[in-house]
């Protein structure tokens, strides 16, 4: 399995989905750069998720809310007291991990699944002690005692040495939309129950180093705070229903594997301050299962916090009884980084054709970064280069994402096309000029059919969209 996700952290690079961060000095850990390909899919799955959850309902408003907040929020939000990570030191390399990472990682290697995540120090040491856990760099073991560490990445607002504020960047983006709660309420009115979202940055001051993207000192969520009358709605079937709605976005929209998804439910140990209920959906990944969402019930606590630290009145009025209450959220996140490591985890493949190795992202259409790709058979062919341009300007003018590519010989191109997931491939060669007709081959069938370039454009728009927006 580790050769296996080696393989696909080497064709992220060479093909141009993500690149180390300050690679041309040395690099810095836990930080990455997507490419021109990655760029296009994290693109495509974050525009996805916006057309899913926000632009196709009624119920849920977006919002676009700024990185740095005043510090007293991450004070009423509990994330300057309680947003902490346990961590070790080892004493001979000085190699610094999280404890519950150290502990899982090391059961991990026994085949066995231990969560630990949510144990007090006292209890993480003991576990440590008991099975004489090594540094995972040098062998010894030799720790220190588990201390916290917060994860907030703490700054300065100001220009003049010692009037510089202090500021922290956002370490989740839902506090933003709480604070906006009232905006919300007096620019739209809307009607309970509504949902508040946004897709961006945020960011973790993590000290273990991650698996490639899957955890990265900045990272890009999407999510929404989904706020409701407790006394008029079930938080029960409201959680249900958005647990359904999050199984088909990831089964359907994103198109992975049920057989590497699963639930599961958060222990009273681990779960979050805030939350009464929190499940994950978890993906298979190489290095093992591991969290790709959460669906948490918040009840009223951001609200009810910020209300009692800033003063504001953030109750809202039922418009039957004139009633004042604090409603109460279910907030369901999705990671966009883990969304794209897991389709390329579950999307890559290796096959043997005609004795050579071939390597495919078998990317859904509605997610490649191209969905056409457009060859003349030879580059030194004016009419055929003139003619694979006019298929190229028609299929850009259709709305199809295309890449033009007259590099080397035919086969090489289908190959290169491949590996960064091109759904369909266009040749225009010598019968195109008699006939106006196209060879257009299927990436993963590797089936070739010679059509007319107009009807197959016009034909292929079904076919390059997820089946269905909204679930049933």
């Amino acid at each position: 399995m580790e050769d296996a996700f080696n393989k696909i952290v080497s064709l992220a690079k060479r093909r141009g989905f993500i690149y180390p961060g300050s690679e041309i000095y040395g690099g810095m850990a836990n930080t990455y750069d997507y490419g021109p390909m990655g760029v296009e899919l994290l693109h495509n799955i974050k525009n996805l998720w916006w057309e899913h959850f926000v632009t196709k309902r009624e119920d849920i408003y977006g919002l676009d809310t700024n990185i740095l907040m005043n510090p007293k929020v991450w004070e009423a939000s509990g994330h300057t007291a309680s947003f902490t990570d346990a961590t070790v030191d080892c004493k001979k390399c000085r190699q610094r991990k999280r404890a519950d990472h150290l502990i899982e990682e090391y059961f991990e290697q026994k085949n066995k699944e231990v969560k630990v995540e949510g144990k007090t120090l006292e209890e993480l040491d003991e576990i440590i002690q008991k099975e004489k856990i090594p540094c995972p760099v040098c062998g010894a073991h030799d720790w220190t005692p588990s201390r916290n560490f917060n994860l907030l990445f703490e700054t300065s607002v100001g220009i003049v040495t010692g009037e510089k504020s202090h500021a922290y960047l956002r370490g989740e983006i839902a506090q933003g939309m709480f604070v906006n709660f009232k905006n919300v309420l007096d620019s739209l009115s809307p009607k309970l129950p509504f949902g508040l979202a946004q897709s961006g940055a945020a960011f973790r001051n993590e000290v273990t180093p991650g698996k490639f993207v899957f955890r990265t000192l900045q990272f890009n969520l999407s999510e929404f705070e989904y706020f409701f009358n407790p006394n008029k709605t079930s938080w029960e079937e409201l959680y249900t229903y958005w647990k359904q709605e999050m199984w088909h976005w990831t089964t359907t929209m994103l198109n992975l594997k049920k057989s590497n998804l699963r639930w599961r439910p958060h222990t009273d140990e681990e779960r979050s301050h805030y939350s009464k209920r929190t499940e994950d959906i978890e993906y298979k990944f190489p290095f093992g299962w591991k969290e790709l969402y959460g669906l948490a019930y918040r009840t009223d606590f951001d609200l009810k916090n910020h209300r009692e630290k800033s003063g504001v009145d953030l109750r809202a009025t039922d418009p039957e009884s004139g009633e004042k209450f604090i409603p109460h959220v279910i907030e369901p996140t999705f990671g966009m980084d883990r969304s794209l490591l897991a389709i390329l985890c579950d999307l890559y493949a290796e096959e043997e054709v005609n004795g050579k190795k071939r390597t495919v992202l078998r990317l859904p259409p509605w997610l490649a970064p191209y969905q056409l790709a457009v060859f003349p058979l030879v580059v030194n062919k004016p009419d055929l280069v003139k003619k694979a341009r006019e298929v190229f300007k028609l299929a850009q003018e259709a709305g199809y994402r295309i890449a033009w590519d007259d590099r080397g010989n035919i086969g090489k191109r289908y190959f290169a096309q491949d590996e960064i997931g091109t759904y369909h491939c266009i040749t225009i060669d010598y019968q195109t000029l008699e006939d106006n007709t196209v060879t257009v081959r299927d990436r993963d069938t590797m089936k070739q059919v010679r059509v007319n370039p107009a009807e197959f454009l016009n034909k292929g728009k079904e076919q390059y969209s997820p089946k269905g927006i909204i679930a049933t």
